[in-house]
């Protein structure tokens, strides 16, 4: 039996096996799951398995942090394990799914949590599209590929367009994620979606202006396509099903519209321009002192979910100016992590703990912060304070370099550096080593109790 399947099977029987499961899905990192009775979870057991990093309980989730690529390994081995069966397993899971978000009692929770579904499934594609705009950043040096750039412009050219791709779609892919999560049709979603943004609007006058493709971003196309399916959910039951096929798509999309050209656009775009003006705004006249509270509170505001309601301020960030200056400030709050770990380290006497931190460390300085936040620095207390400290310090200095990434988000940490705006690498990557000393100073001097074997 390889790890991840006796991991696997060692998960499962410490929740209580198949029949005490309402839940189970994964994020990057962590195994996420639900239970009927709360009484059936072994979480001793489970908190000692060698694979486990971490664990956190959010609302009525219970999450085990098993690493970056693990996470989703491990799940498939338990959905193949649950009754021998992954696609039955799947289907029974899809079925509880509803019941399951029904838990979350807290309103902003659920729609926070909302926001990061539609979200969190462009992260692969904001991921690749930041790393090959910092790569053609690179390749346009003149002092490291010039040769390249001038002898063979298409490859640059190419690489433009993949890099650029998720951008000249973004709204659409919103839009169709938008839709299944607020229940409708995702065909639907990407309709509305491209409505709002075709070319051909700029053709129309209405009320003596002519109409902005595009305006309000992501943020009218979430308040479009959650009317659309409010509207889609209300005829299917009022229209008789011999023509709710026909009429129902018919109807929806010309109320939902012609609402969205007169209102909802326009909205979304005094929305979006306020958000990343005021954003920039605070940033440019704040300076040490802002850059020093937001990464100073963001991981409070991760153990909390509330950071889920950023993800629109990064999008309208980089659609409104082409660069977001307030990742950069965020991710000096993992970055703190790793200093903070590293005293942690060099202090313990204990093995297993010892053992955590080195295999959480590299993943950590490549930005993925959760088993050092859930697996370390947060069950001792102290050094998470520390590390929070220091990721203020960071995020104060990044703030006063006014250092800013091409990239919405989903990278953080080292790789950052590649999608960081010309001219302003070095004062990030000075910004990094700071704050991994500022973590590792405040953890050191502030201590913690070492836990016994």
């Amino acid at each position: 039996m390889d790890k991840t399947t006796a991991l696997a099977t060692q998960i499962l029987a410490g929740i209580g096996g198949e029949g005490n499961i309402l839940l189970l899905q994964n994020c990057m990192t962590r195994v996420r799951v639900e239970v009927n009775d709360e009484q059936r979870l072994d979480l001793a057991l489970l908190k000692q398995l060698p694979g486990i990093k971490g664990y956190i309980k959010q609302g009525e989730q219970h999450q085990f942090i098993v690493g970056p690529g693990a996470a989703a390994k491990v799940v498939d081995a338990m959905r193949t394990l649950l009754s021998g069966a992954p696609a039955a397993a799947e289907d029974s899971i899809a079925r509880n799914k509803a019941q399951a978000k029904q838990k979350y009692s807290a309103p902003m929770s659920g729609a926070l949590k909302k926001l990061a579904d539609v979200f969190i499934p462009l992260i692969p594609a904001f991921i690749a599209s930041g790393l090959i705009t910092g790569i053609i950043n690179v390749l346009k040096r003149p002092d490291i590929a010039g040769e390249l750039a001038v002898n063979y412009p298409n490859v640059l050219g190419l690489l433009a367009i993949f890099g650029s791709a998720v951008f000249a779609i973004m709204n659409i892919l919103v839009g169709v994620n938008a839709a299944r999560v607020f229940g409708g049709s995702q065909a639907m979603g990407g309709v509305m979606a491209g409505i709002l943004s075709s070319p051909a609007l700029a053709q129309i006058t209405l009320f003596g202006e002519a109409l902005q493709p595009g305006r309000g971003g992501v943020i009218a196309v979430l308040l479009v396509v959650a009317l659309m399916c409010w509207v889609e959910k209300r005829l299917r039951n009022w229209l008789p099903e011999s023509i709710e096929l026909i009429l129902n798509p018919l109807i929806t999309t010309l109320v939902t519209a012609s609402l969205a050209i007169v209102i909802l656009q326009p909205l979304g775009g005094y929305i979006s321009d306020a958000i990343a003006h005021g954003a920039n705004l605070a940033i440019d006249k704040g300076g040490l002192l802002v850059g020093a509270v937001l990464s100073g509170l963001f991981l409070p505001l991760v153990l909390s979910g509330l950071h889920q309601g950023l993800v629109p301020i990064h999008v309208e960030l980089v659609q409104a100016h082409g660069s977001n200056p307030l990742l950069p400030i965020l991710a000096m709050a993992g970055v703190g992590q790793v200093g903070a770990a590293l005293a942690v380290l060099m202090k313990t006497r204990n093995a297993r703990l010892k053992k955590v931190i080195k295999g959480a460390l590299p993943v950590g300085i490549l930005g993925i912060g959760e088993p050092l936040i859930f697996g370390v620095t947060l069950p001792l207390g102290k050094p998470f304070i520390a590390a929070c400290l220091g990721g203020a310090v960071g995020g104060a200095l990044i703030s006063y370099w006014k250092v800013a990434t091409v990239i919405t988000f989903g990278i953080s940490g080292l790789p950052l550096a590649l999608t960081i705006v010309s001219g302003k690498v070095m004062l990030y990557l000075a910004g990094l080593v700071i704050t991994i000393a500022a973590g590792f100073i405040f953890t050191w001097i502030m201590g913690f109790n070492d836990p016994e074997e």
